[in-house]
């Protein structure tokens, strides 16, 4: 998976691509631990991103957490693969997405 990270003052960009699954989740687990401090916006975009795994969903629902007490967070550009998953997960009810 490649993470590419667009930071602007209190906004973050986060652009996912192939697959966030258990081998890669710890990845962006990292980055997110190394810069959330002070975010106010998250979004990710998925528009690259293939495939999502249980422990992917697992790293999102931390972020959310930490977003939930300091700003927003937004998930764009999800194909109907992935987005099946968040429905199927219940996860379509707690993130946002667009």
């Amino acid at each position: 998976m490649k993470i590419e990270n667009t930071t602007n003052g209190n906004e973050m960009e986060l652009a996912l691509s192939g697959r966030l699954d258990t081998i890669t989740a710890p990845q962006l687990e990292a980055e997110l631990k190394k810069n959330i401090d002070g975010i106010t916006s998250l979004l990710f975009d998925f528009s690259d991103l293939e495939y999502l795994s249980s422990a992917g969903l697992r790293v999102l629902l931390a972020a959310q957490k930490v977003m939930n007490k300091q700003g927003s967070m937004v998930i764009k550009n999800v194909n109907d693969t992935i987005m099946e998953i968040f429905e199927v997960t219940g996860f379509a009810d707690i993130l946002t997405i667009k």
